[in-house]
């Protein structure tokens, strides 16, 4: 698995500083993004600062049947446990120490590490009702019957990606415990149907181990057995504390305990631990940030270690758990991402009236690879042959999110291609389309609100930044706050008005719509147009991004009006195809760069995949139109650098462009429709 890992601090062992997160746990904030350190510095001193535990805190644990451990052994391995009891066999006289009327078990690898004086994470987790809070302390030995842990760091925990299960006692004796040296098949069957685990982890600071256990959640064989033996975890959005990763970077030794829950099974591992920040892998998993990886050394099977058994409460999957994706949905996207730049067939799963002349095609992958990778606010080329003969090409905005399960298009009905699709295309009919594509998008974790400008079906990509926006939100527990403006020349023009309002409705406040009409309606916000004078009349002052998606003449004006209010170039985003493209007016501090000089010599061009050369000269304008000349027919459309269709591979030289191109390509990539060999280039080939 080709990743990038993050760079560790040079120590294991770290002290205390003014801030309240170890470097490790910083290194692993800093990887989200700027400012989050900043953010986290507040939370993490009022709640990882604090030594005592909250009276909440005490109810909930005096309350609890078992309890999750990490302990770390006399080798200084770590363990994860959970250790049973009736309700009450915790609890708490004082705030500043947790009693565990806990005898000792010789049977569980944790309890070595359960001495006077031995640092202890502990996970107190109520399944039936996704409460969790946690703790880390240091072990007061009492007697083999009993021990204290007074408390180092006390918190509570966001409730995600817990499935909700009932408990009750049962006085089954335990089975034979057994070590392995590697999974075997009934360990590895265990492992392939949790749908969660429990990881302990630690580092030493200021002299003292300092052990933390978490739980992790997912889908059912959300955690992957590798052909060696290693265990891949997707790493979800969390409380953004990142104990567990943090003290990996740290110390790589890792505790893991699953647990079946039908018949009270442990299956207990030891090892080591990798974190993945930035692999092929991560961006296919859906929901997925980082992963890591788990490589077990020592391995222990307890059956019917724990006198529970849970049921599964109807309904109680985890709602976070459900958007995320799977193993093999991420293999399909990796293969899709394999054809990311082929034309894939795509079945029409379902057909919407959005509007009397906007009509919604729902696109579903027919060649047995998986969804390609959609960013909210791209296009697809679509392909057709049409009935006056010839194959055309168009593209069209996806009004689909990123967490949807297929693609689709919104289509205006205006000249030939869009009625051929209005009037022909049926459910079950193929439609050829290549990967999304494009730089008009939105990133949901920005936190300065969004404005999103729509006129007619330019709401299309907009419906997709929205969708994407509020499953953001949910996944993250943060929204981005977003205002979508979206004008028509009626009512019954609007598009996607019940959908619209369930998002807004689900955006809790943290999303608005303004329905704006050419003529006055009951129950529209304004009449008239979008223009600068609403947005100064209905935004409340702030600092803003705007996204413009329209006929030309709306973008432009809308565009002029915003940058005479002195929002920047770079603030205003725009989608448009075409030669009618936005004149931007580049801001002076903007960092511009610049573009190498074309080639004034001739140059050869091969054009490799047709076996055909030829010689570029100032006459022979671009690539594109160099290879019609030599007879070819490569793909295209705006021939105007936007669309991204005539991307090819450039397998030896260097291109150059007239101006930037506002469709943005890999380094070993040229849109040919408006590039040229570049000064100093002696010899072009294309995988043409």
């Amino acid at each position: 698995m080709t990743s990038t890992q993050p760079t560790p601090p040079p120590a294991n062992s770290v002290t205390s500083s003014a801030s309240p997160w170890h470097e490790g746990e910083l290194t692993m904030q800093r990887s989200v993004g700027v400012g989050v350190v900043e953010r986290m510095a507040g939370p993490g001193r009022s709640q990882m600062g604090r030594t005592w535990m909250p009276d909440q805190h005490r109810q909930f644990y005096a309350q609890l049947p078992f309890v999750i451990l990490g302990a770390v052994d006399t080798e200084g391995e770590v363990w994860a446990t959970l250790r049973a009891g009736r309700p009450g066999f915790m609890h708490a006289d004082v705030a500043e120490k947790l009693t565990l009327e806990l005898a000792r078990d010789p049977l569980d690898p944790a309890d070595a590490g359960m001495e006077d004086g031995d640092g202890i994470g502990m996970l107190g987790i109520e399944l039936h009702t996704r409460r969790r809070n946690r703790m880390n302390g240091l072990v007061s030995r009492q007697s083999d019957q009993r021990f204290h842990i007074d408390v180092t760091q006390a918190y509570g925990n966001c409730p995600q990606y817990i499935q909700l299960r009932q408990y009750e006692f049962t006085d089954a004796p335990a089975g034979p415990v057994s070590k392995l040296s590697v999974l075997d098949a009934d360990a590895a069957a265990m492992i392939r149907a949790s749908d969660s685990f429990y990881v302990a982890s630690y580092v030493v600071r200021d002299g003292k181990k300092q052990v933390d256990a978490s739980h992790r959640g997912g889908k059912p064989g959300f955690v992957r057995i590798d052909d060696d033996g290693v265990l891949t975890i997707p790493d979800f959005s969390g409380n953004l504390f990142f104990n567990t990763l943090g003290n990996f970077l740290l110390n790589p030794r890792a505790g893991l305990v699953f647990v079946d829950f039908r018949n009270g099974d442990l299956l207990q591992l030891s090892g080591r631990a990798e974190v993945i920040l930035n692999a092929p892998e991560v961006a296919a998993f859906m929901g997925a940030e980082r992963m890591w990886r788990f490589t077990p050394q020592q391995i222990v099977r307890r059956p019917a270690a724990l006198p529970l058994r849970w049921i599964d409460v109807a309904a109680g999957a985890s709602p976070n758990a459900l958007i995320t994706g799977s193993w093999e949905d991420a293999a399909a996207r990796l293969k899709a991402a394999e054809l990311a730049t082929q034309w894939r067939p795509f079945r029409v799963s379902k057909i919407v009236d959005e509007t009397a002349a906007i009509r919604s095609f729902h696109l579903q992958p027919n060649d047995g690879a998986g969804m390609p990778g959609v960013l909210a606010g791209q296009h697809v080329s679509v392909r057709l042959p049409l009935p006056e003969g010839g194959t055309q090409i168009r593209q069209y905005t996806l009004s689909s999110a990123p967490s949807d399960a297929f693609l689709r298009i919104s289509v205006k009905r205006q000249g030939l291609f869009s009625d051929h699709l209005h009037t022909t295309i049926k459910v079950g009919d193929i439609i050829e389309a290549r990967a999304p594509a494009g730089n008009f998008v939105i990133d949901a974790s920005v936190r300065r609100p969004a404005v999103l400008l729509a006129a007619g079906v330019g709401v299309t990509p907009m419906l997709a930044m929205l969708r994407h926006l509020i499953h953001e939100g949910m996944r993250k527990r943060y929204q981005r706050p977003v205002w979508l403006f979206q004008s028509a020349r009626s009512k019954a023009e609007l598009a996607f008005g019940e959908e619209i309002a369930a998002l807004v409705n689900a955006g809790k406040g943290g999303a608005r719509h303004v329905r704006v009409v050419s003529q006055a309606d009951d129950g529209i916000e304004a009449s008239g147009r979008i223009d600068i004078a609403l947005l100064k009349q209905t935004l409340p002052f702030d600092d803003y991004d705007f996204y413009l998606c329209g006929p030309a003449s709306f973008m432009q004006q809308m565009y002029d009006g915003l940058r005479t209010m002195n929002v920047t170039d770079a603030r205003i985003h725009a989608e448009a195809f075409g030669p009618s493209g936005l004149q931007r007016q580049v801001d002076e501090q903007a960092i511009q760069v610049p573009l190498k000089p074309a080639a004034t010599d001739a140059v050869p061009v091969l054009f490799m995949r047709s076996a055909k050369e030829a010689r570029w000269t100032t006459e022979s304008g671009s690539l594109l139109e160099l290879a019609e000349q030599r007879g070819l027919n490569p793909e295209s459309s705006c021939r105007d650098g936007r669309c991204g269709t005539c991307r090819t591979r450039v397998l030896q030289g260097e291109v150059t462009y007239a101006k930037t191109p506002e469709f943005a390509v890999a380094e070993d990539e040229a849109l040919i429709c408006c590039a040229m060999p570049a000064q100093g280039c002696t010899t072009l080939h294309l995988e043409l």
